[in-house]
């Protein structure tokens, strides 16, 4: 996928997921802009990956933040072409009826209204030059109960839903939207999981997780016109036939 002259913006690029997609995305010719709250950390990945990289500290539960961030990238770059809505948090993990109401809604301003930031402040860029893509990282959780996981399974439904919903309202002005359940990651959020001990899936070995890579790229290939088919949707790369089409072994 030759992603030259196009523009990348990723929310929770300073480490899993956000960062492997940042490496992907910048092998393949991209401008990258990276968002975190930890704005050190994308400041030096940028570094890394060299000029046509930039890491910003940006609170995505913020909207006045994520706005100023896409502009940031359109005027470094001259316009939007991907979102990528990557950030997302796992702790505190606890059953309902002890949870912490600020953790959990902590959680929430980061998981969902972040999702909804990145989109309000892309769109009205994306519908101006013509049309763009929008890419949510889902999850499992957002189809079904996980014990002591409120928080994040509501969260990840109404991420879910508003990508559904951009593509009902966005698609005929050339809006391509798309969710991405990878499975289970071998990042830092699995090892939170692991520590919690609640829940099958933390059980898991970390042998048994996919490598970060495997989702970046798949989401490289959700730019690509193969993935149209898949418009207003979410892919699972627990599908083996997913995985084939990606590339993926």
């Amino acid at each position: 996928m030759d992603m030259k002259d196009k523009t990348v913006l990723i929310t929770g690029a300073s480490r899993g997921i956000g960062a492997e997609a940042a490496r992907i995305f910048a092998l393949a010719g991209a401008n990258v802009g990276l968002l975190a709250r930890s704005g050190n950390k994308v400041e030096a990945l940028a570094d890394d990956l060299g000029a046509r990289a930039f890491g910003m500290a940006c609170d995505v539960g913020d909207y006045r933040q994520v706005e100023a961030a896409v502009k940031a990238c359109v005027d470094r770059f001259g316009g939007l072409d991907v979102l990528i809505g990557n950030a997302g948090v796992i702790e505190p993990i606890s059953h309902l009826a002890s949870a912490d109401p600020e953790g959990w809604g902590h959680a929430v301003d980061i998981n969902l209204k972040g999702v909804f930031h990145g989109m309000r402040a892309a769109l009205p860029v994306m519908i101006e030059r013509g049309g763009g893509t929008i890419l949510t990282v889902s999850s499992g959780a957002a189809h079904g109960p996980v014990e002591a996981w409120s928080h994040y399974c509501a969260s990840k439904a109404g991420a879910a839903m508003l990508t559904s919903c951009v593509d009902k309202e966005n698609r005929d002005q050339g809006i391509r939207a798309m969710g991405l359940s990878p499975g289970t990651v071998a990042t830092q959020m699995q090892r939170e999981i692991k520590s919690s001990g609640i829940n099958p899936i933390s059980k898991l070995e970390w042998e048994d997780h996919i490598p970060a890579d495997w989702p970046a790229r798949a989401l490289l290939w959700m730019c690509s016109p193969e993935a149209d088919d898949f418009i207003g949707t979410e892919i699972s790369l627990r599908d083996d036939a997913v995985r084939k089409r990606v590339g993926l072994v």
